[in-house]
């Protein structure tokens, strides 16, 4: 059965926050379930989230909801298990509105991912996620 992998004993880091203000605009934010927080990144060339999960995981959806206008027109998913190096799981191409945004993930067996936005729609390089989930399934 498919569901929210991101669970309370999940690891979570981001590239930048919006003027160091992790009050307002931190990680936490991204899977509060709250409409009204969200992570907003300070400007910079890319942005990104990784996240380590207690267990490994089969991940099969990547679900977004950006700020139109801080998007991000290109993103790319990495994923490993234990010490190996990230690899490159799939590129997906988000659009640039406010609407929840589902990619399919390829079949993989993950405890770590990290999620690279690039090519922000902003001109400072900000990107603003209100709600980011990881579907699948433990393994």
């Amino acid at each position: 059965m498919t569901h929210s992998l991101v669970c309370p004993e999940t690891v979570s880091r981001v590239s930048s926050v919006l003027n160091r203000n992790t009050r307002q605009f931190g990680k936490k934010h991204l899977f509060d379930q709250d409409e009204e927080t969200c992570w907003n990144s300070d400007q910079g060339p890319s942005q990104w989230v990784t996240l380590e999960f207690p267990q490994l995981i089969r991940v099969s959806q990547l679900q977004i909801q950006f700020q139109g206008g801080f998007s991000s027109r290109r993103g790319c998913l990495e994923g490993s298990q234990g010490t190996q190096a990230l690899h490159k799981i799939v590129d997906f191409y988000p659009e640039d509105n406010n609407s929840l945004q589902t990619f399919p993930i390829p079949a993989a067996e993950v405890d770590r991912l990290k999620v690279t936005f690039e090519d922000a729609t902003d001109f400072f390089g900000r990107v603003v996620i209100y709600h980011l989930r990881v579907l699948g399934e433990k393994v």
